[in-house]
């Protein structure tokens, strides 16, 4: 990630703030909760209960400070998926693509790392395929390195 800065849609923002506020007013109180339970059994040396709900308790504690880091602004940028007029890739553009070794064709949306989910046509820019896309323009050919590279057409950029 150039610089430490995670580049998000406004719906991915939402997302990770509604995320925190669960966790900080509802999770977190949850697993205090079963601590609590789990102390009450006595002996906490041999307690499976206890030992889980410390491991849940470190896991949620280290996604809010995650999720605290990433929401401080200057540490994300908000991209945009509308179409910008723009002539060459960037994040937030929706491109078609064809994989000239396959002759398959595949349209993705270039986004941040954070919201990234392939499967439903949302590519992170830190993927291959986006670092080889970036600036380029409809009709241009670009060759995606990694270890067996391949070379993709841009064909459309909306």
């Amino acid at each position: 990630m150039a610089d430490n800065i995670i580049y998000v849609t406004e719906e991915g923002l939402k997302k990770l703030q509604d995320e925190y506020d669960n966790l900080v007013h509802v999770v977190r109180e949850e697993v205090k909760a079963e601590l609590a339970e789990a102390r009450s059994q006595g002996d906490l040396s041999e307690n499976a209960d206890y030992d889980a709900a410390r491991e849940k308790q470190s896991e949620v504690e280290s996604r809010i400070v995650e999720l605290e880091n990433m929401l401080q602004p200057g540490h994300y940028e908000i991209i945009s998926t509308k179409k910008s007029g723009k002539k060459t890739v960037h994040i937030g553009s929706t491109v078609e693509l064809e994989f000239l070794d396959t002759n398959e064709k595949a349209t993705y949306t270039i986004v941040g790392s954070t919201e990234a989910d392939p499967l439903n046509g949302k590519l992170s820019n830190e993927t291959p395929v986006a670092q080889a896309i970036l600036d380029a323009k409809v009709g241009q050919e670009c060759e995606v390195e990694v270890k067996k590279p391949y070379k993709v057409l841009i064909v459309n950029i909306k």
